[in-house]
């Protein structure tokens, strides 16, 4: 953008000393239009070492910076600008860049937001503010700023994918996931593709789910949490064989992947292969102690090897934390009467079958 700039300088006849760092600001755009970064910032900078006020070498110098990763420097350069040209967009543009590329999300956001108010109808810095909107927890004002901008501009990916990511990410998945798979297919994007997988997922669409993420597989297979996603799409269909395989990748991974090693251990020991089932029960409980679910699977392994205080214990805190859950009734009743405690077993009979009356009158939950 800030090769873009209009050049401070006049082709009028200048001090030998002016028109020898104009030279070195055309070394730097040439240099910068080429790639070569550090020749470039050398050029930018021996030209300010003659003229200090020349504007456009100080822009470009900026972002070249931030293009090679100095994005402190950048960012001083860009003040610097700015102090004397405060309405320059442009290089109020390259400064959001710079901050959001460092992690400083509140001045990327401020930096873009005055670019937004000088320009409302420029869509890539309606993007860029939108992406800040979002990293900031801010998601509803992102969709409300960019849903006016998106008639006349369905085609740009990049507006569409902020939009949809925000939707999603506020609750509006009905509006937000075609937008995402459309930017998907378009762009063949795996992060699209896991977005709109993950988030079918967790409305209970487990056939589409299974799909977005399962394209997101075949285009890149080492995305992060990609294969735990899919490995819980393929369980919530009853398709254990492909599940499996998808959590052991997953571990391949990340060792200490909490789901994965949830899932897996719960297959191993619903297939009572305890040897390869304790060791990923045990560290999912270790990274997540209070979840409920680790913690009834490892009620369940104490119980298999023979441990009924112990896993009775623990199934009795989870069905006081919630009385409806009806997996915990299941595995006490036999338990109780392992550990000789009949009425208790019997009371737990009946509790399951209250609570199975209550789920068939209900219907099944969405599939």
């Amino acid at each position: 953008m800030a090769l873009a700039l209009e050049g401070a300088w006049a082709q009028t006849s200048k001090p030998a000393t002016l028109n020898e760092a104009d030279d070195y600001l055309r070394k730097g755009i040439a240099a910068q239009q080429h790639n070569d970064l550090n020749e470039a910032i050398d050029a930018y900078r021996k030209a300010l070492a003659i003229d200090p006020k020349l504007a456009e070498a100080r822009a470009n110098l900026g972002a070249a910076l931030s293009a090679a990763g100095q994005f402190d420097a950048a960012i001083e350069e860009d003040t610097k600008v700015l102090a004397m040209a405060p309405g320059n967009t442009a290089v109020r543009m390259n400064l959001g860049l710079a901050y959001y590329k460092k992690g400083d999300m509140e001045n990327a956001h401020a930096a873009f937001a005055a670019v937004h108010a000088a320009r409302p109808q420029d869509v890539a810095a309606a993007v860029l503010l939108g992406y800040t909107d979002i990293k900031l927890n801010k998601s509803s004002e992102a969709a409300a700023m960019l849903t006016p901008l998106e008639a006349g501009h369905e085609s740009n990916m990049d507006l569409e994918y902020v939009l949809a990511y925000a939707l999603i990410d506020n609750g509006e998945a009905t509006s937000g996931l075609p937008r995402m798979e459309k930017v998907a297919k378009a762009t063949q994007s795996a992060d699209a593709y896991f977005i709109s997988g993950t988030a079918r997922l967790h409305r209970r669409e487990f056939h589409e789910a299974r799909t977005d993420l399962d394209a997101a597989i075949a285009l890149h297979g080492d995305f992060p949490g990609l294969y735990t996603m899919a490995g819980q799409a393929r369980d919530a269909l009853g398709d254990t064989e492909a599940a499996q395989p998808a959590f052991e990748e997953a571990l391949k991974a990340d060792p200490r992947d909490f789901m994965a090693n949830l899932y897996l251990g719960t297959m191993r020991l619903n297939q009572r292969d305890l040897e390869k089932a304790t060791p990923m029960l045990e560290l999912a409980l270790q990274l997540q102690p209070t979840s409920p679910m680790a913690r009834l699977q490892m009620a369940k392994l104490n119980a298999m090897t023979g441990k009924y205080a112990e896993a009775a214990k623990t199934l009795e805190e989870l069905v006081k934390a919630d009385p409806n859950w009806l997996d915990p009734h299941i595995e006490l009743a036999p338990i109780y009467y392992k550990l000789h405690r009949p009425d208790d077993g019997q009371r737990e009979r009946d509790i399951v079958a209250q609570l199975e009356a209550k789920q068939q009158k209900a219907g099944p939950p969405k599939q």
